[in-house]
């Protein structure tokens, strides 16, 4: 019998807990979440004390009031010393961070871009170090989502509301496999194949990687020392944790100064409620040097212009164009969903154990060793059923990855 939806949330709200951040006995937990989806915050919150967590802190935001804010506010710019002083407090507590995404991918289009940056940059900077702290692993994260009407009707506009939210709902559901009998032996699986891939890529040792597909003729340089990732990962307590769900990726940084040519987007990207489409970057010696979207323009630009670090890239990930969601036909305007169904780049922050001990380093040694430093990391699409990705070594020896969007 099919499950009914109150039973499939519940189950995602344990699996959140119980796989995402593995909560255990004396945890304090943080959890972002939207007003609107209460009922599955209350489901997460009993859970994770069920579980055995010290402390639940549930910060709620509203789309709409963070809209007037940016129209309207007059101290976009300004940090305030009970924000960075409560960060400090969930680092030292090691808390686990839970971000439920579930905003309407266009909210703040007609907003001025110029005051988005700004936000964007200001909380960038009043988070930098919980950030830090964030891409060592130094305490258990993950990124879900939940569906809003608002966001269910950009992804399915020929359907009425109340359907669209539904049939939205059921595709996380599918894509987070809490769809199946047993969801957590289901995501043991899943992240024991990936990380036999990620594994395998480590040893490889490849010095760089060539990507090739229409609007793409890219060369990324790895670092010495290079690690790849599944989907799981441990924190600082050598706890394991799932950082994205749904995840299909295997991914990496590359060298930040060792990135030339040219690359296009094959998927729309939706960053600070704006959708930016047919993106199109030049890159030289890792650089960012020039900029191009059909749709957008002036966001993308404002992003890249965040800091120093913006102009270059972060993250490299490798995803099979038979991937599950992009299996399913749909674009879901949400990076969480839409990246995998995609190789894609991040824009901006690498993540500090994409070299062997390098959730050890400090940021300089992280800069010296080829990680992108940024207050920002923002991922866009670029594989298709058209890309081929050729690991190449230090001798010159081309090893095929990807042929055709598929593992080679």
């Amino acid at each position: 019998m099919m499950a009914t939806f109150e039973e499939n949330l519940k189950k995602y709200a344990e699996l959140i807990v119980k796989i995402g951040v593995n909560v255990q006995n004396n945890h304090t937990v943080v959890l972002n979440i939207a007003v609107d989806q209460a009922p599955l915050a209350r489901l997460i919150v009993k859970e994770a004390y069920k579980q055995g967590a010290r402390d639940v802190i549930v910060r709620w935001s509203d789309e709409a009031v963070n809209r007037e804010r940016l129209i309207s506010a007059k101290n976009l710019d300004e940090i305030k010393e009970s924000t960075t002083k409560i960060f400090d407090e969930w680092i030292e507590d090691g808390a686990s961070r839970i971000s439920v995404v579930s905003d309407n991918p266009a909210a703040y289009e007609g907003v001025d871009p110029e005051r988005i940056a700004l936000a964007q940059a200001t909380n960038g900077k009043a988070s930098r170090k919980l950030g830090a702290c964030l891409q060592a692993n130094k305490f258990s994260w993950l990124v879900v989502a939940a569906a809003s009407p608002e966001w269910a009707k950009e992804v399915f506009p020929e359907l009425p509301e109340d359907e669209a939210t539904d049939k939205l709902w059921n595709e996380i559901f599918k894509a987070t496999r809490t769809n199946l009998e047993n969801p957590v032996e289901a995501w043991n699986e899943h992240d024991k194949l990936l990380t036999s891939k990620a594994k395998w890529l480590s040893e490889q040792k490849f010095d760089k990687f060539h990507y090739t597909a229409p609007g793409t003729d890219l060369v990324v340089g790895l670092p010495k020392n290079y690690v790849f990732e599944g989907p799981s990962s441990y924190n600082s307590r050598n706890e394991r944790f799932i950082a994205n769900m749904p995840t299909e990726e295997v991914f990496s940084a590359p060298d930040k100064k060792r990135v030339d040519g040219v690359v296009s987007s094959t998927k729309p990207l939706s960053y600070a409620g704006t959708i930016i489409d047919g993106i199109k970057l030049t890159l030289e010696d890792g650089r960012i040097v020039d900029v191009y979207a059909d749709k957008g323009q002036e966001t993308l630009e404002k992003l890249v212009a965040t800091d120093e670090g913006s102009h270059y890239f972060g993250e490299i990930a490798l995803v099979p164009n038979s991937s599950p969601i992009s299996a399913s036909g749909i674009i879901f305007f949400e990076t969480l969903f839409d990246e995998n169904a995609s190789n894609h780049i991040a824009i901006g922050q690498a993540y500090a154990f994409s070299v062997e001990g390098g959730t050890e380093m400090s940021q300089e040694q992280l800069d010296e060793a080829g990680l992108n430093r940024s207050d920002v990391h923002v991922d866009f699409m670029i594989g298709s059923d058209k890309m081929d990705v050729d690991g190449v070594k230090e001798d010159g020896t081309i090893v095929p990855i990807f042929r055709n969007g598929e593992w080679a």
